[in-house]
């Protein structure tokens, strides 16, 4: 029987490599999968976290339509009115008169103010070459055009003739007249006409200064005009001062405050409207201390406004009957059906849509009797608060809505049984809206004075144009009225 011969060293050690071998590539699989295990982890925690940075930019972008969209219209308006129907055949409208439309004409000058008369003849016919008869039944066509004068200065002298006292050995002048003291080198129209430029035309003493040299004749430097308008803002102050005094005393406000810049610094423009005038205040602060200078703590009469904090601390404080502003609220409720959340999302659509019949009902006020509206008004109230109190999703935003109707529904819907005051704030937005514009051609103003100033004009501006009065004819009646040492005119319509 023949005996199995042993394994040579040489085999054994073939079979060490190769077991080594294994090893080896053992070892680099584990430490591959390893790395592959934390690339893994790595990429799990990139999507988890861009997953977050797109759901924060997704309430930003919302965040930030929030206003875009209802930038150039009330939003209470874009809930329930509908678009307006396109022309035919479903074309969009051409701009401009559309036709069926009523021509409106600029009446003619009165016969008074025209300085020059022509008329204009024809010799024969410009058709056939005839001769013509004078028509005494056709009426003649009539063009008038208006044109500047050369220069439309009227420059006056004064003489203050000089006199010899024999007794104190002096000369004496004769005195200047008191109003040529008061006013300097501008009379009272071309005081006013500075005035209204700067104030209603928004333009800097730089501009006025180009006009009066090349349109008007005389050259000026802007300090003179700084001078002048210090001087109108004096004049004006009586009437600001009426109208600031009366505050308190108003049934209904509506009130709204916007950014102002002064060099450096930070200041708030504040809008009171009340039925018959507008009054601004620049203020250092957006504060509720505003309100309680300005209105006292005794205020009586309703606040329309929005949602800011510090008419919630004035209505707490004092116990101020206050209009929380519709528009505002869609505004907020229109960003919860843009957030991702589809919860969130479905409760915006459920209070948008309740809102939308409240306005629905506002708007068929016209159509209905006083009872039949004033039903329909609260029902749909009472429909607004169920939904916006029930079934709220967990959301931060939906969260901060129900607690808002919670704890100062009530202050939504003061319209209903206040005559006089509006769902909206949208009188205040639309007063203080001029002083936005002025705000960014101007760039603020540089002093206390320059405030002041802001403050009398803008409020003159509002009110002219609310009561449907000249701005330049009430600026010219209160230079007029200090030059003669009359009480100054008011703002306020007669009679009130």
């Amino acid at each position: 029987m023949k005996l199995r011969e042993p394994r040579c060293d040489s085999e054994d050690g073939r079979l060490a490599q190769r077991m080594a071998k294994l090893e080896d590539k053992l070892f680099e699989v584990m430490q591959r999968n390893a790395h592959l295990e934390q690339e893994n982890a790595r990429l799990r925690a990139e999507v988890e976290r861009l997953g977050k940075e797109n759901s924060q930019l997704q309430q930003q972008l919302a965040a930030a339509r929030k206003n875009s969209s209802t930038s150039s219209k009330p939003p209470s308006s874009d809930i329930v009115k509908p678009k307006k129907p396109r022309g035919k055949g479903g074309k969009k409208r051409k701009r401009g008169g559309q036709p069926g439309h009523q021509r409106h004409e600029r009446p003619e000058f009165p016969p008074e103010m025209v300085g020059e008369f022509f008329s204009c003849t024809l010799d024969s016919c410009p058709d056939c070459g005839g001769s013509l008869l004078f028509s005494r039944k056709a009426d003649p066509r009539v063009v008038q055009q208006a044109e500047l004068i050369d220069s439309p200065l009227k420059i006056t002298e004064y003489k203050m003739l000089a006199y010899w006292c024999p007794h104190c050995r002096k000369v004496h002048y004769a005195p200047m007249p008191e109003p040529v003291t008061k006013t300097g080198l501008f009379g009272p129209r071309l005081t006013t006409l500075v005035a209204f430029m700067k104030g209603v035309c928004h333009a800097s003493f730089s501009t006025i200064r180009k006009f009066l040299r090349d349109v008007v004749g005389i050259k000026v430097s802007r300090g003179y005009l700084a001078k002048v308008i210090t001087k109108v803002t004096e004049w004006l102050t009586p009437a600001y001062e009426e109208l600031l005094a009366r505050l308190p005393g108003e049934a209904f406000l509506n009130v709204d405050e916007t950014g102002h810049k002064e060099n450096a610094k930070k200041f708030w423009t504040w809008c009171f409207r009340a039925e018959l005038y507008t009054l601004f205040r620049i203020e250092p602060s957006r504060g509720s201390e505003v309100l309680v200078d300005t209105l006292g703590e005794e205020f009586n009469g309703v606040l329309g406004c929005d949602y800011f904090g510090a008419y919630r601390k004035y209505m707490r404080k004092f116990d101020v009957l206050i209009q929380f502003c519709l528009a505002h609220l869609i505004r907020d409720v229109k960003f919860l059906t843009t957030l991702p959340d589809k919860k969130q999302k479905a409760y915006g659509e459920r209070v948008r849509e309740a809102l939308r019949e409240l306005f629905a009902v506002i708007h068929r006020r016209d159509k209905l009797s006083e009872a039949g509206f004033a039903r329909k008004l609260e029902s749909a109230r009472q429909e607004v608060v169920r939904v916006a109190t029930s079934r709220v999703p967990q959301g931060k935003h939906a969260q901060n809505l129900a607690k808002r109707f919670h704890k100062h529904g009530e202050a939504y819907f003061q319209f209903i049984t206040t005559p006089g005051i509006g769902p909206t704030n949208n009188l205040a937005e639309q007063a203080i809206r001029f002083v936005v514009i002025d705000r960014r051609i101007t760039q603020g103003t540089r002093s206390e004075t320059g405030r002041r100033w802001c403050e009398r004009i803008w409020t003159t501006i509002a009110t002219c144009a609310q009561q449907g009065r000249s701005v330049f004819e009430f600026l010219l009646e209160s230079v007029e009225s200090h030059l003669r040492g009359v009480p100054p005119p008011s703002l306020l319509p007669s009679g009130t």
